[in-house]
């Protein structure tokens, strides 16, 4: 097999970005572009807690429980502290379900789940003067089952993290949109307004902007483009210790230190590629926020973020080689749960790429049923 030397990561997300950073260890001569516009990453903050998802897709459960329970390990990695940090910190989960009945299944379904997934922590069901101790905001009369294992993590922070580790091994960084296009059989050129250079290997990680990039190489593929916004608050309060919380819905609620707390983020299926704030959708996912957690009203709003998220028909993530083109690496379709999976599909194509044996097979996320020639 040829030495592979110079690797081009198209797309500073969550994926692109942790693999760079493992690429990165490996005296690979990396270098990573993007554009930074509509990262979902960027735009997201997230709640890592996939065990208590009802989703039935056992393929995207094992990736997204995998990728829960390698955050860890990233932040070793890292080097970055487990118990004190802005990026990713466990402080527990609460679930919020419109049925008692409901949510004494969800909780039958997070204990059976416990028996193969440890990282779930303790699980109970919370009355609501338990939930207002954890969360002083609450204002409801809901109970909530709570999952200690449950975190939270800031995209963007994260990101950012990974790309400038990356860069201190050695990575180049290009803000620049690009496009792609096949040289010969072995090498890929990379074309942007100030440059051309030519790749070995390219993972392409652009989420949504998948088909507009494989479009040269008459490839179509199944990807669709979801809006998502979320608005950032600040409360004089210190809430480093807070869990996150899921309402029924989508709305989640998720506290950092520092007073910052995010709520979000929309799913809109309408959205495209709009990155438009609008000001409708904002207010009522604040209300139905505050309808929750009534301290909220005393917020105040320090930021908005859109990105957009890429979906597949079948709303499954897929990773791997892109058939046909000899070490042309791809991963898309992670929806809402980017943040969960995306650093364990970074690292597993850092594997591929290394010839490593990966920590899912990937047989069971193939890339051929959603990228096609035309």
């Amino acid at each position: 097999m040829t030495q592979i030397k110079r690797i081009a990561v198209i797309g500073g997300g969550i994926v692109g970005a942790t693999a760079a950073f493992y690429l990165s260890q490996k005296n690979y001569e990396v270098a990573i572009y993007d554009d930074g516009v509509g990262q979902a990453t960027s735009a997201a903050a997230g709640i890592i807690c996939p065990w208590l998802s009802q989703r039935r897709n056992k393929e995207w459960y094992q990736l997204a429980s995998k990728g829960a329970a390698f955050y860890p390990q990233l932040m070793r990695d890292l080097n970055e502290p487990l118990n004190d940090s802005d990026i990713y910190q466990q402080v527990g989960t609460l679930v919020f379900k419109k049925k008692p009945s409901l949510l004494k299944k969800l909780e039958q379904l997070a204990l059976k789940r416990l028996e193969t997934a440890p990282e779930i922590g303790e699980i109970s069901l919370l009355s609501p003067k338990e939930i207002k101790a954890k969360f002083p905001l609450y204002g409801s009369e809901e109970s909530a089952l709570f999952a200690s294992g449950g975190a939270r993590v800031d995209g963007s922070l994260l990101t950012k993290k990974l790309i400038d580790q990356a860069k201190s091994n050695g990575a180049h960084y290009y803000p620049e949109k690009i496009t792609l296009s096949q040289t010969n059989s072995t090498e890929y050129l990379i074309s942007s307004a100030t440059q051309e250079r030519t790749y070995d290997t390219v993972v392409l990680a652009v989420g949504a902007w998948l088909p507009e990039l494989l479009d040269p190489l008459d490839l179509a593929v199944d990807i669709r483009p979801q809006k998502g916004q979320l608005v950032q608050l600040h409360l004089h309060e210190d809430m480093s210790q807070w869990p996150v919380i899921m309402p029924d819905g989508e709305k989640d609620i998720i506290p950092f230190a520092n007073g910052k707390i995010v709520v979000g983020a929309t799913h809109e299926n309408d959205g495209g590629y709009d990155l438009t704030a609008t000001k409708e959708k904002l207010d009522l996912m604040l209300e139905e926020a505050i309808e929750l957690a009534p301290g909220l009203k005393n917020a105040t709003i320090t930021g908005i973020r859109v990105g957009t998220r890429a979906y597949t028909s079948d709303f499954a993530p897929f990773f791997g080689a892109v058939p046909g083109y000899p070490n042309l690496f791809t991963a898309s379709g992670l929806g809402s749960s980017g943040l969960t999976s995306g650093p364990l599909i970074g690292h597993m194509l850092s594997q591929i790429i290394s010839g490593e044996s990966t920590d899912l097979p990937l047989s069971n996320y193939p890339v051929e049923h959603y990228i096609k020639k035309r």
